[in-house]
């Protein structure tokens, strides 16, 4: 018995520094990850997707991407066009950090010091990123472009990752 219970904290303590993948899928709150959109005016949305914990930069890059052809195709435009693209990191804790303070007084004939030590441990996974890109979406043939997307091409070649 008192074997297990070290056994069943280290385990507890191994699954809270295990992030979880991060997915397609719509975000359930404002800073959950996954995709939201706000459509500008029609033919035009502003799509971020949020990664979770150390998702890496390109995924989200991709994801948000696939977003805008699946809303492209949906609303039946054939291409889309990247007006706009930035990505957001939000940093976690900073990982382990130890700090110590010092301190003193004179209360006349009274006189104190202090010496304190405090640790933190990020144990979120990593940064999180956001990747955000404003579109404009049309029908018929793609105008040439580096920032012009093939809809289908988009949601064959990247969506094949979700």
């Amino acid at each position: 018995m008192k074997r297990i219970v070290p056994a069943a904290l280290a385990a507890l303590a191994l699954s809270a520094c295990a992030t979880p993948p991060t997915l397609y899928q719509p975000s359930a709150g404002p800073r959950g990850p996954g995709y939201s959109e706000t459509r500008i005016e029609p033919g035009r949305y502003r799509i971020t997707f949020r990664g979770g914990p150390g998702a890496p930069a390109e995924q989200v890059s991709d994801y948000a991407l696939v977003r805008a052809a699946d809303l492209a195709l949906a609303e039946g435009y054939d291409w889309f066009r990247v007006a706009d693209r930035y990505i957001d990191r939000r940093a976690g804790a900073g990982g382990p950090r130890m700090s110590m303070g010092v301190g003193g007084g004179d209360f006349g004939r009274r006189g104190g010091v202090s010496v304190g030590v405090g640790t933190d441990f990020d144990l979120s996974g990593g940064p999180s990123l956001s990747a955000t890109v404003e579109v404009v979406m049309g029908r018929g043939a793609r105008p040439s472009g580096p920032d012009v997307y093939d809809a289908r091409a988009v949601r064959r070649t990247l969506g094949e990752r979700t």
